[in-house]
């Protein structure tokens, strides 16, 4: 049993920001893991932070929990532009995660925002509201990733169809982002190969979701991919961030040597991916039983 006070003191790591961004993070988690009303009430307000990364990961949790109490924050960050672009994404795609349909007037209101991977990402959402209209019932999280995802996985199986739709820029982005959520469950070295082909092509919002993907394919054969884009300064900042933690998820010795070089990197949520990378790397070559590990932390051992 979590009692009030373990949430509280769990929620104060989070928004304390004289704290290490890993400690915020897994206590970030801790909080998604345990849910309520408490645990939605600290993470929003992380909002105030200045670090773009916490607040992307913030959103993303919130969407994560599915939790229509966290629609009015989430739509908040969404209007409001002095929030960074991939935080105003991130709310957008979670309005999508949490699937409550009262929001897809609001969702294509920002379908035309200026910036385009809000825009971008409000579309896919509408499209996502739209298909679980069109198919109640059917389990958003079937597969063997638990994650809601910005669009069910296609029903297609074969890795070279699935690779032709993912990288036909013809094609609408909502069924690219089918196929590639298709190519993870289906896994292994051709599907990690097929993805990887899509760092180098479509919107820096479809690269983005391309490196979030193949984290947690955790795939080796992925890797010279991800650190050649995190290498690429002319890359948005918000794809470089995402191949950065799929390193961190892949945990080989190539992708050290790849976040040890970016970790002080101008670019603040690039260089931050890369310290929140490490611990990662660190957990999985380590023996933590999990990486959201704010409980354990307050607790003594037995």
């Amino acid at each position: 049993m979590v009692t009030e006070q373990e949430v509280e003191a769990i929620g104060k790591t989070l928004v304390d920001s004289t704290q290490p961004l890993q400690a915020r993070f897994r206590a970030l988690f801790t909080l998604r893991g345990l849910g309520g009303p408490d645990a939605i009430s600290w993470i929003s307000r992380g909002f105030e932070d200045s670090s773009a990364l916490l607040k992307h990961e913030l959103a993303y949790c919130l969407g994560q929990m599915r939790d229509p109490r966290a629609i009015p924050v989430l739509v908040s960050v969404l209007q409001d532009r002095n929030q960074e672009p991939m935080v105003r994404h991130e709310a957008g795609e979670a309005l999508g995660a949490i699937g409550n349909p009262k929001v897809l007037g609001l969702l294509k209101q920002y379908s035309t925002d200026p910036v385009v991977e809000v825009a971008e990402t409000c579309q896919l959402a509408v499209r996502r509201l739209e298909w679980l209209q069109q198919h109640p019932g059917e389990a958003t999280c079937a597969g063997p990733y638990l994650s809601v995802d910005p669009a069910p996985p296609a029903a297609e199986g074969d890795v070279g169809r699935l690779r032709e739709t993912l990288l036909d820029e013809a094609q609408p982005l909502f069924e690219r982002y089918r196929a590639m959520f298709a190519l993870r469950n289906v896994g292994g070295k051709e599907a990690a190969l097929a993805l990887a082909e899509g760092l180098k092509c479509g919107s820096a919002l479809f690269r983005h979701e391309v490196g979030y993907v193949l984290g947690q394919l955790q795939h080796e054969a992925a890797v010279s991919e991800l650190a050649a884009t995190l290498a690429r300064t002319t890359e948005s900042p918000m794809v470089r961030h995402e191949c950065a933690e799929a390193l961190g998820a892949i945990a080989r010795p190539a992708c050290l040597a790849a976040l040890r070089e970016y970790i002080t990197d101008p670019e603040r949520v690039v260089r931050e991916s890369c310290e929140v990378a490490l611990d990662m790397y660190e957990y999985e070559n380590g023996q933590d039983f999990q990486y959201a590990d704010g409980l354990e932390r307050l607790r003594p051992p037995p």
